[in-house]
């Protein structure tokens, strides 16, 4: 296809999307359920307009999810506005910590000894799919006012910490597997405990101070105004990047960057008053807010999410798409029949058991972070790390095939289940799907 081909699918599936958005939420169907199905029809199977080979081009595939992934975990970030010392942020941690690694072990175990793999292609596999996917888990939010929130709050913060938190259990996969060179003391500390701390730290100072900075040269001088498209894409590129030169997780720097930025407080200048209904009223303009010392942080803030959130569902889509026309590069066989329903009704429960023993959580909350562990672009950027650092074809057929109809069913599952089971585990009407 040429570029007018490829302007013109692209421009009619926006605009569908646009059209039939309304009539999605009638119907037990996602967005990323289309955008699965429409991959499968443009790739190889049927029209052949998408050929993402992910042998061909694992390269480019890769870096294609890994930007989608960055403006997924600010943006999550970004949303998460539970402050740093509340007790909610425990349960997160130890999801993205200690049952992501159960979760590696029990399927390195099924690895090893169900499909045949060497131990360190095990552990890969077992990295590739731990991470569960921040965005679809985000969107499961319950109606306003509900004391369950902290269902939502936990299952997106888990899943942007743990994009960060599998890449040490795929680089110790790929040592054992012989594919790259890290004695475990350096893996321990410079992968592990410093990629861990160090990307959360860099990020989270460098959003603060940069958030902040903004705010006052706003509120106090009226500079640095307008451009806050630049403020969000430049401290997700700043914040990476800086991450990967101290060899830290750039991915978990993204994420608390974005975090950071959106607990940046107003700074009233001394002697200031407040405005009157400011975002409600048409006689402020963003200007005037956004310099006004009472409202220049919230005005910063909403003018980030705005513009991030439409950058978030345009990398979605695209993902998605790419996700559905891969499928056919990966055969569907009966390892696939059992080992995805082992991953999602069996190990992934048993995965999330450790980390709420003394927790007091309703039985409810436990059912839906067991059943809600859903896989996504994590899982994909990984899946292409490994096939680019040389995994022999036939083992890395096998990554692939479980990894994409792993997602895919995730996607299918996660997506139809989510509003009758947040209705029966909040007791209400309704739920934002997965997508919507």
């Amino acid at each position: 296809m040429n570029t007018p081909d490829w302007l013109l699918v692209l421009g009619l599936l926006l605009l569908a999307m646009v059209l039939v958005n309304s009539t999605l939420h009638r119907l037990p169907l996602t967005s990323p359920m289309v955008y699965l199905a429409a991959g499968w029809l443009l790739g190889p199977s049927v029209l052949g307009a998408l050929r993402p080979d992910p042998f061909l081009h694992a390269t480019m595939l890769g870096n294609i999810a890994e930007l989608g992934l960055l403006v997924s975990l600010f943006a999550v970030g970004l949303q998460l506005r539970v402050r740093l010392g509340d007790r909610r942020w425990r349960l997160p941690f130890k999801l993205a910590f200690v049952s992501l690694g159960v979760i590696v072990a029990l399927v390195a175990a099924v690895g090893i000894f169900a499909l045949g793999l060497p131990p360190g292609l095990a552990i890969v596999l077992g990295a590739i799919l731990a991470p569960t996917d921040p965005v679809l888990a985000s969107a499961l939010q319950p109606q306003e006012g509900s004391d369950e929130q902290p269902v939502s709050f936990t299952l997106a913060a888990e899943g942007a910490l743990n994009d960060g938190a599998s890449y040490p259990f795929v680089i110790l996969g790929l040592a054992l597997a012989g594919l790259i060179d890290r004695p475990l003391l350096e893996w321990a500390l410079v992968d592990f405990a410093w990629a861990t701390a160090g990307g959360l730290g860099i990020g989270f100072a460098l959003g603060a101070t940069v958030g902040r900075c903004v705010v006052v040269l706003r509120g106090r001088y009226g500079r640095a105004l307008g451009l806050d498209v630049f403020l969000g894409l430049g401290l997700i590129g700043t914040a990476y990047g800086l991450a990967h030169l101290c060899a830290a997780s750039g991915f978990l720097a993204v994420f608390a960057a974005g975090l950071a930025l959106g607990r940046v407080r107003e700074r009233p200048a001394p002697g200031s008053a407040d405005l009157e209904a400011p975002l409600t009223s048409a006689g402020h303009s963003y200007t005037t807010l956004a310099q006004h010392s009472h409202h220049a942080s919230a005005t910063m803030r909403a003018s980030v999410e705005d513009f991030n959130e439409q950058m978030e569902k345009i990398s979605e889509m695209g993902l998605v798409l790419l996700v559905g026309a891969m499928l056919p590069y990966a055969p569907f066989t009966w390892t696939t029949c059992w080992f995805v329903p082992l991953l999602l009704l069996v190990l992934r429960p048993l995965s999330v058991l450790p980390s709420y023993v003394g927790e007091g959580a309703a039985v409810r909350q436990l059912a839906l972070a067991g059943w809600f562990g859903i896989r996504g672009i994590g899982s994909l950027f990984y899946l292409l790390l490994v096939v680019r650092m040389g995994v022999t074809r036939p083992e890395a057929g096998t990554l692939l095939s479980l990894t994409l109809w792993t997602i895919a069913a995730s996607i299918l599952l996660h997506g139809l289940s989510a509003r009758p089971l947040m209705r029966w585990a909040l007791g209400g009407p309704g739920v934002r799907r997965p997508g919507d």
